[in-house]
């Protein structure tokens, strides 16, 4: 069963304060989405397997540790989801990255697929995906649908910020995934957005309206 965590560390939550602040630019916010994106990763990974090596250091050999079991994938969420990808990469340069667009038909209000480029492995990878905001939960439970459609059998789940409606979501389509969060907030407001959030992540991270 999957388990919803909340990443107190002090500098994440330092830092999620200045994303939240409208007065936070366009190249502030880029920066400061990518720093805490790389200390959630440091949180994230805590639990990976290491094994046993012996390494010859400038004195003598030493045993030491190295990571062992599978290999990591990054899957952002287009578009907002690139803006952590860096972040993540910093700490796991080794990640393969893949990318899954999704867009919210109109009548049906249901998320569809229109780009997903996956690494031919995933199978074999324990998998992050990556979406700044969890307002609905709609585009994170597809995507984990269609990564599991694809063979996919170890996924986490990262945001920044976390509706209690979309961890519902999540939490009920896809039980055994583990949803890593910065914070959970109010609620959703009749257009969608998280309050008090941080307005459209994918905007303020590209400056468009």
């Amino acid at each position: 069963m999957g388990r919803v965590y909340v990443l107190d560390h002090p500098l994440i939550q330092h830092k999620l304060t200045l994303i939240r602040d409208r007065r936070t630019g366009p190249k502030e916010f880029r920066e400061l989405l990518e720093e805490v994106a790389m200390l959630m990763a440091y949180e994230i990974t805590r639990d990976l397997p290491l094994e046993e090596t012996v390494v010859e250091t400038p004195v003598a050999p030493a045993k030491a540790k190295v990571l062992a079991g599978r290999k990591l994938g990054v899957i952002p969420i287009l578009r907002a989801g690139l803006g952590m990808v860096e972040g993540v990469l910093k700490l796991i340069p080794a990640a393969k990255v893949g990318h899954i667009g999704l867009y919210r038909d109109p009548e049906t209000l249901r998320p569809v697929e229109y780009y997903c480029k996956l690494p031919t492995d995933v199978e074999e990878r324990e998998l992050i995906v990556i979406d700044p905001m969890l307002a609905t939960g709609g585009s994170a439970a597809a995507a984990i649908d269609f990564l599991k459609e694809r063979g996919a059998r170890q996924i986490k789940l990262m945001c920044l910020i976390a509706a209690p409606e979309g961890i519902g979501r999540v939490r009920e389509r896809h039980p055994d995934v583990d949803l890593y969060t910065a914070a959970v907030d109010e609620r959703l407001n009749d257009h969608g957005y998280i309050v008090p959030g941080l307005g459209d992540a994918g905007d303020r991270l590209y400056g468009t309206k």
